[in-house]
């Protein structure tokens, strides 16, 4: 009896696409060092906005762009501080109006518990 075998390919691990016709869009390559003078090489489409840090791939620290061989002047960006629920009741609302709904919410709170319901 001729010994026979079941010919097939792996599921999952090769793509039955090929790449003809396809057309690839633009791309640029940049430089980034970080401190510790390591440079990381990133490819970018042509028409993306290129950031000016970028996490540096052998250590943790940020490094910078660079354009001609030189590191690129950061521009300083402000720091936006957390803005607090407080803070932003404040915005929409004068205090006199944050009391005043206040003392409206107690008296109906009040009004409630002296009926004897429960709190809403």
């Amino acid at each position: 009896m001729a010994q026979q075998t079941m010919r097939g390919m792996r599921l999952g691990t090769q793509s039955l696409e090929s790449e003809r016709g396809v057309n690839y869009s633009a791309r640029v390559q940049h430089s980034y060092q970080c401190a510790n003078n390591h440079v990381s090489e990133m490819v970018f489409a042509a028409d993306a906005e290129i950031p000016q840090t970028w996490q540096c791939k052998s250590c943790p620290q940020q490094a910078t762009l660079l354009e001609d061989g030189k590191l690129i002047k950061l521009d300083l960006v402000e720091d936006k501080t957390p803005r607090s629920h407080w803070e932003m009741l404040l915005e929409r609302r004068s205090r006199d109006e944050l009391e005043e709904i206040l003392q409206e919410r107690l008296d109906y709170i009040r009004a409630r518990r002296a009926g004897g319901q429960a709190d809403l």
